[in-house]
């Protein structure tokens, strides 16, 4: 298994939508940096939010979440409480390959301010954007800031293909296009 470069991750953007919308450089300027770096992709955070506002009676619960600990908020930042989290999903929709496995791990920047962002690996044939868990560790509220880079996505090519793939398997979050509570 190897790491894939700029340039594959370039050609299977542009010649398959693999990723769209496409940035085909890193952008930097006067913004948390997203877009194509050497051997990744830097992902945006959209501008939804569902936030975690512990209320003290909530019990964190993947079979039954209970909605009312969520709060669904729109904007250009958001401001997750201390010790707490948010749900987002990407800017981005990805289609990945059936032969390439991907690891996501969150931005150095938000990481040096106690932010951890969780994210799944994109299985071969796995379609959507992705759900992310953006977590404060830290006593103080955190701000994420909308349609900026929250994280990195790595390609991991196989040596071959997988015998049954996560669209193969028609998987609970095959296709989705907005934030996903858990799926039992």
């Amino acid at each position: 298994m190897g790491v894939k470069p700029d340039w594959w991750i370039r050609k299977m953007a542009l010649e398959q939508k693999m990723i769209e919308p496409f940035e085909d450089r890193l952008v930097r300027k006067d913004v948390i940096s997203y877009g194509l770096s050497s051997y990744g992709y830097d992902i945006r955070v959209s501008r939804e939010f569902m936030i975690f506002e512990n209320k003290g009676t909530t019990l964190m619960d993947p079979k039954a979440v209970d909605m009312q600990a969520l709060v669904s908020f729109e904007g250009d930042a958001a401001i997750i409480p201390p010790n707490s989290f948010a749900l987002a999903k990407t800017v981005e929709y990805f289609r990945i390959p059936r032969d390439v496995l991907t690891i996501c791990v969150g931005k150095s920047t938000y990481a040096r301010c106690g932010i951890i962002i969780n994210v799944t690996p994109f299985e071969p044939e796995w379609e959507g954007t992705a759900t992310l868990e953006i977590s404060n560790t830290s006593p103080v509220p955190a701000k994420i800031y909308a349609e900026e880079g929250i994280a990195q996505v790595i390609f991991l090519s196989a040596d071959g293909v997988c015998e049954v793939s996560y669209g193969d398997r028609k998987g609970k979050y095959q296709g989705q296009k907005d934030i996903t509570l858990s799926r039992v």
